[in-house]
């Protein structure tokens, strides 16, 4: 059972390599072992084939017969752009399929699993099922409950605020919580900003300074599509992908100017005053995004706590007070009682040169799929 562990925690180490790369499919591991030795490894590829398994497969070769593959997510059973994973393994002779966690996917759904027994093959389910259940939880929830997982990041001074009352806010943490910055919009599908946040501080939104050339998609919710037409993003938007989440009121030659811009446009409803925050993260995950990140501002984050949207919370505080003139890091959230504050756990605090970041969960994240048997 301890050799089982240390290989699916390898194949899950394997799989984070693909977050952020993948979707619309899962990051997925495999690793397979013969006598104790790896003889083949492999991880979803960017854009989400090659499988993890047909990687795997193919670096073991004739070495994967009798070996016990372990995988993070249950092996496919449908024919997509590619073969079923689970008729792959069973070509393969593998002998014993170790599996993480179920994939919730009706073409799948214990299918993959089914396959394999009936073709002789021994399976084991639930190894390392908590980390997996983590690592897979934007795949979970854009299947189980049609919208992306979203990560809120947040920079504040200790006295929580983002600016100063005359908007100055760079930089209020340090290089190392920004280089951290980038590598987390790294391994998310797509970055959030609000239209106030486009306007104030014309973001680029890209992945900088990691020596990669994966980037991932930006996207501005902006109810009147009153966003600056020579700003960054739209000087962009043919080399970096732009989605704009906009109303239903918006002019039809403003669409077009921007659609001519290079940015793709989705329409979203509005509920008081803004775009209504559930339906516009159900238009993303209808896009096929996995995990957000977004980055604000407060009004966009107060809306998403509010609405018990947040599933993760990135919290970088700097060490300096910028007082109560300041703008505050959230908007309104229209508490009366204590007992409607959003609560959230505690998963890690990480030192970043002078700044601190703590990572907080949402009580329902990693837990949007229950294990399987």
């Amino acid at each position: 059972m301890d050799d089982d562990r240390a290989h699916m925690r390898h194949a899950l180490a394997l799989a984070r390599r693909g977050l952020g790369r993948t979707w619309p499919n899962p990051a997925v591991g495999c690793v397979i072992v013969q006598d104790g030795r790896i003889v083949g490894r492999g991880w979803t590829q960017p854009g989400g084939r090659p499988h993890a398994e047909t990687m795997a497969l193919a670096q073991a070769g004739a070495a994967a017969r009798d070996a016990t593959a372990y995988v993070t997510l249950e092996p496919c059973a449908h024919h997509g752009r590619t073969p079923p994973c689970a008729d792959a393994l069973v070509a393969a002779g593998v002998a014993r399929v170790v599996v993480a966690l179920g994939d919730p996917d009706p073409r799948v759904d214990g299918q993959g699993i089914a396959r394999l027994r009936a073709a002789g093959i021994a399976v084991d389910t639930g190894i390392c099922a908590a980390e997996a259940r983590e690592a897979q939880e934007g795949f979970l929830r854009r299947v189980t409950q049609g919208r992306p997982m979203l990560t809120l990041k947040l920079a504040l001074s200790w006295d929580g605020r983002i600016a100063t009352a005359t908007g100055e806010s760079q930089w209020i943490t340090g290089p190392e919580a920004r280089r951290r910055v980038h590598a987390m919009r790294a391994d998310h599908d797509a970055v959030l900003i609000g239209a106030g946040t486009a306007r104030a501080d014309d973001p680029g939104l890209t992945v900088r300074g990691l020596g990669i050339a994966h980037q991932p998609v930006r996207v501005v919710m902006s109810r009147r599509l009153d966003l600056p037409r020579d700003g960054q993003l739209a000087r962009s938007a043919r080399e970096v992908p732009l989605w704009l989440l906009h109303g239903p009121s918006v002019a039809a030659d403003l669409r077009e100017a921007w659609r001519d811009l290079g940015a793709e446009l989705i329409e979203a409803p509005v509920i008081c005053g803004q775009l209504d925050p559930a339906a516009s993260l159900a238009a993303l995950g209808a896009r096929g995004l996995t995990r957000v990140f977004c980055e604000g501002g407060g009004t966009l984050a107060a809306s998403l706590l509010g609405a018990g949207l947040a599933d993760r919370v990135a919290l970088f505080t700097a060490g300096l007070a910028i007082g109560a003139e300041g703008m505050p890091g959230l908007g309104a959230l229209g508490l009366d009682r204590l007992a409607q504050a959003p609560r959230y756990s505690l998963a890690r605090i990480e030192r970043l040169g002078p700044d601190v970041l703590t990572l907080w969960r949402s009580a329902s994240s990693g837990e949007a799929e229950p294990p399987r048997p």
